[in-house]
């Protein structure tokens, strides 16, 4: 059967009596006269679906076009008489999401009409593939990080981000992460992502390649799916949430200087090249979270069957256990990379270390041979920078050229406080002495 009539029967069936008889009577009105298949048609579909899925038109679609009674010389020749449309329903909602039926809730939960919700969530993908930057929902721009890798920022325009922090406060907010998810939630931090780890004689640390870019929008859609959102909302939330890298912009990209970056560099332009969750956007995070569950989950299970605790902190693993033996990590290891193979996520071989406890152990910057604390060299090299602060004048300082110092200061002294108080406060006080007019 052709999808065309296959749709019309999905719409028919949808606005009509779920039952045989109802169902057989919607196909009649298509064809505009009965047909010898219609009534196993009828009986199939109800043996697939007990109940009317109001959520899920396409997919009805589908089935009905796979199956055996529309498979015939008549079925494939018909031309449907009628379309009839059915609204979609939201059938289910664990977790007391906002309640959106249809495309009309949406944009009216966002503030928007049909038509700026068409133009912001692209389906068509005419923003996506603009040749014109004037018209793309989003700015591209690149950063080298301290690996020599490139990262590729993709910040949403002003528009889109206000719709995305809409979508953030209002829905995403409200969907629970795994337990063991400590990044990007109320209440947790890295702080809290180590300190499990602590005096261990093993730690175990992974880096995931390309989290953001790594979540497909098909993740993200069933995400939307399994909060109980009809189709035609789940794909616009995916669309609002997702983007695509132009080629045209993937060449202007640079290439990292070090050879051994570059299959990883490659990589990443294949998954830009995909819808997927731009690594700038406010909503990302979040939804990176949400579609590492099952990851979370499985890698969670598996610590605790070999005796580990195991914690994320956005794209850092950390495995840790009392038992030294090396060999238990290398077989746990092979386990974490399969598992995180097969729910679309790659381990970074360059960032996986195994920490015994005779050597200095780290998870997110912060030491955890026997606490949680900053590593004393960097605060000491704080300590140096603020005492040639007062004694040449901060702008000596300045040798990255940050744009606001001061502010750039501040923030490391608030790092160093908030898993060290007391330095934190010496810091803190040589920083207010400073003369900034120097």
């Amino acid at each position: 059967m052709r999808s065309e009539l296959a749709s019309a029967f999905a719409g028919a069936f949808l606005s009509g009596e779920w039952t045989e008889s109802g169902l057989w009577g919607s196909g009649r009105r298509v064809l505009g006269r009965d047909a010898a298949w219609l009534p196993a048609l009828a009986r199939d579909v109800l043996g697939i679906y007990p109940r009317a899925p109001h959520d899920r038109p396409r997919e009805l679609a589908a089935v009905i076009a796979m199956q055996e009674a529309a498979q015939n010389r008549d079925a494939e020749h018909a031309m449907p008489c009628g379309r009839p449309v059915s609204p979609t329903r939201m059938l289910r909602n664990p977790w007391h999401l906002p309640v959106l039926h249809s495309l009309e809730d949406l944009a009216g939960l966002l503030g928007l009409t049909a038509a700026e919700l068409a133009w912001f969530a692209d389906p068509k993908r005419l923003a996506r593939t603009a040749a014109d930057p004037r018209l793309r929902h989003y700015r591209v721009t690149t950063r080298r990080a301290p690996s020599g890798a490139i990262r590729v920022l993709e910040a949403p325009k002003y528009q889109l981000k206000a719709l995305q922090r809409g979508l953030l406060a209002d829905l995403l907010g409200a969907i629970p992460p795994h337990a063991a998810a400590h990044g990007f939630r109320a209440g947790r931090s890295v702080a809290t992502f180590a300190a499990p780890h602590t005096g261990k004689a093993l730690v175990l640390r992974c880096d995931l390649e390309g989290f953001f870019a790594s979540v497909t929008v098909g993740r993200v859609y069933g995400l939307f799916r399994t909060a109980g959102y009809p189709e035609p909302v789940a794909h616009a939330l995916s669309g609002l949430t997702t983007t695509v890298l132009p080629a045209s912009v993937w060449r202007t990209v640079p290439r990292p200087a070090d050879p051994g970056l570059l299959d990883a560099h490659w990589r990443l332009g294949r998954r830009l090249a995909e819808a997927h969750l731009p690594q700038g956007a406010p909503t990302s995070p979040v939804l990176a979270n949400l579609v590492a569950h099952r990851l979370d989950a499985r890698c969670a299970g598996l610590a605790e069957a070999r005796g580990w605790n195991y914690t994320r902190y956005a794209d850092d693993l950390a495995f840790s256990c009392a038992d030294g033996r090396r060999s238990g990590a290398a077989a746990l290891l092979r386990m974490v990379e399969r598992i995180a193979g097969e729910e679309g996520f790659r381990l970074n071989a360059r960032k996986t270390a195994v920490q015994g406890s005779s050597a200095r152990q780290s998870l997110g910057g912060l030491v955890v041979n026997e606490r949680v604390r900053v590593p004393r060299a960097e605060s000491d090299r704080l300590r140096a920078i603020l005492h040639n602060c007062a004694r040449y004048g901060p702008s000596t300082q300045n040798r990255s050229g940050h744009p606001d110092f001061a502010a750039h200061l501040s923030g490391r002294i608030a790092w160093i406080a908030n898993h060290d108080p007391v330095r934190g406060a010496r810091l803190r006080a040589s920083f207010e002495a400073l003369d900034w007019s120097r």
